[in-house]
C-alpha cells in the first residue's frame, strides 16, 4: 500500500517558512536538515509538511495548494485578522452559497486555503 506521506514546499529559506506554517497550525520542525530541509509535524496532521530549498522556485499560480480546515468555533474575522497579522496575505473569500473558503498566501507567496466548516 502506498499512502500520502508529505507536501512539499519549494522555498528559497526553508527554515523561516517552516517555523511560520508550524506556528501557524500550532505543531512543529521535527526535523531540519542543515537548513535545506526542514518537516513540520501539526497535532494529529495525517501528512507532514516539507519545505525544501531550492535556488529558484517556480513562479505563478500553484498547481497544488493546501486546503486548509476552519472548525466551527473558529470566528471567520477573527481567522482572517490573525492569519494577516501572522504574515499571510489575504486573496478574498471564495465559493457559493453553503461551500466558501478564504484564499491567502503565505510569506513566501504560495496559496492556501481554509474553508468554512460543513
Amino acid at each position: 500500500m502506498i499512502r500520502l506521506g508529505m507536501i512539499t514546499v519549494d522555498t528559497e529559506d526553508p527554515r523561516p517558512l517552516a517555523a511560520w506554517w508550524a506556528e501557524r497550525l500550532g505543531g512543529e520542525i521535527v526535523h531540519d536538515a542543515d537548513g535545506w530541509f526542514c518537516m513540520v509535524q501539526a497535532p494529529s496532521a495525517p501528512v507532514a509538511l516539507g519545505f525544501q530549498k531550492v535556488e529558484h522556485p517556480t513562479t505563478g499560480k500553484n498547481r497544488l495548494h493546501l486546503d486548509l480546515d476552519r472548525t466551527p468555533d473558529v470566528d471567520r474575522d477573527t481567522m482572517v485578522t490573525e492569519w494577516t497579522a501572522a504574515g499571510a496575505t489575504h486573496l478574498g473569500r471564495r465559493g457559493e452559497a453553503g461551500f466558501s473558503w478564504d484564499t491567502f498566501t503565505d510569506p513566501a507567496g504560495n496559496e492556501f486555503c481554509i474553508g468554512d466548516p460543513h
